[in-house]
């Protein structure tokens, strides 16, 4: 197994949330203390639906392990929502340690469920980041195809592709579908497409509704559900009160790059160098890999994005508590230069004491009139890694 940057505690208990795919039960099954654990599967049918009708049974099993079995993992605790109350009492009234995962946080949210009050940590697991590969891969293939683990399993382009259109047809169509998150499916289809298509952009619910053929209210609906099935997330706006003419309308993005290029058709098609698709991929990605590792180790940072009515734009906005705020340009240029941090520059001086910098393809980092241009490993290290 490719190791994680995600570090787990084996003497609390926790939720381990993340979309489907991304690696949660292999990270469990490989903890050292695994082999004397209680694992239960509620994606089995015969284990949901045992503990659908007597959630007490969890109690009896509990109660009856040896001393030494003191890790209770239950896979997609969502499945199975009123386990949560057995769970909070077990938390209560007995040593053991629970892991619950999950992929949706939608059943629990709107369910009413017991979220067990702060007696477990919350943990979120992403997508592959760049820095746990542990062998190198070459930029162009994770903007193609994402980070999900399984891509890194398949030899060739064909099967890359396989996989992410079966994830988009199996998990975010069909079984969102039987889920019943959603009354009609087709609507919710050409969302899906229409919402890759403007991956990244500035949301505008009124334009999507008519794209769709569908409300207002559904479109926002459908947003919420890929959040809560943690497939996507709203970028905001920045908001300072120095300024009254920035924009307040968030933007959305997918969990992986992957993933938006089969909803929009995408991945037959190269993604070539120089072009406004390599250059929206390229700051997606960044922004992905930037909010996974601050997930990871910076968990206090907060991110949005800034631009004024007269649509100047700066791509992230980072604030850091104890350290100046920071302003990212995302360039996927393998020479930038200091005309194209104009808009950047501009807009830093207006809030006075703040950190700019820019992360592209430049192969060496550079100073440009008072703007830090970092080859963009190198800046997301920096800026995001465990080391600051």
């Amino acid at each position: 197994m490719i190791p994680r940057l995600l570090t787990l505690p084996d003497d609390e208990s926790f939720f381990l949330f993340g979309p489907r795919g991304v690696g949660k039960t292999t990270l469990l099954k490989h903890l050292p203390w695994f082999s004397q654990t209680l694992y239960i599967n509620l994606l089995k049918p015969g284990d949901e639906m045992r503990f659908i009708r007597n959630p007490g049974d969890l109690e009896s099993m509990v109660r009856a392990l040896p001393p030494e079995k003191r890790h209770i993992i239950i896979d997609e605790i969502q499945k199975v929502p009123r386990l949560l109350d057995v769970v909070h009492d077990l938390i209560e009234t007995s040593d053991k340690k629970f892991i619950l995962t999950g992929s949706s946080a939608r059943k629990l949210k709107h369910g009413g469920a017991n979220l067990l009050a702060g007696r477990a940590f919350v943990y979120h697991l992403n997508p592959f980041n760049y820095f746990e590969l542990t062998q190198p891969v070459e930029l162009i293939e994770c903007l193609r195809f994402g980070m999900l683990p399984k891509i890194f399993e398949y030899d060739s382009d064909e099967k890359k592709q396989l996989y992410l259109e079966a994830y988009t047809n199996t998990y975010l169509k069909e079984e969102i579908w039987a889920e019943q998150f959603i009354r009609e499916l087709d609507p919710f289809r050409r969302f899906l497409e229409v919402a890759a298509q403007t991956n990244g952009k500035i949301v505008n619910f009124s334009n999507l509704a008519r794209d769709v053929g569908t409300s207002d209210k559904n479109i926002q609906k459908y947003f919420s559900i890929l959040e809560d099935t943690l497939l996507g997330f709203f970028l905001e706006a920045f908001q300072h009160s120095f300024r009254k003419r920035l924009s307040k309308t968030p933007k959305f993005y997918f969990f992986d790059t992957g993933i938006v290029r089969a909803l929009s058709a995408q991945l037959s098609l190269p993604l070539l160098p120089s072009t406004s698709q390599f250059g929206d991929v390229f700051e997606h990605f960044i922004i992905l890999q930037a909010m996974q590792l601050a997930n990871y180790f910076h968990r206090d940072y907060r991110f949005s994005y800034l631009k004024t009515k007269d649509d100047a734009e700066i791509d992230l906005v980072v604030e850091r508590p104890g350290l100046p705020l920071l302003f990212i340009e995302i360039k996927s240029s393998e020479n930038v230069q200091s005309e194209h941090l104009t808009t950047l520059k501009r807009l830093a001086n207006d809030f006075g004491t703040c950190e700019v910098i820019c992360i592209s393809r430049d192969i060496y980092a550079k100073q440009l009139e008072g703007v830090r241009v970092y080859p963009w490993a190198e800046g997301l290290n920096h800026y995001f890694g465990k080391k600051r």
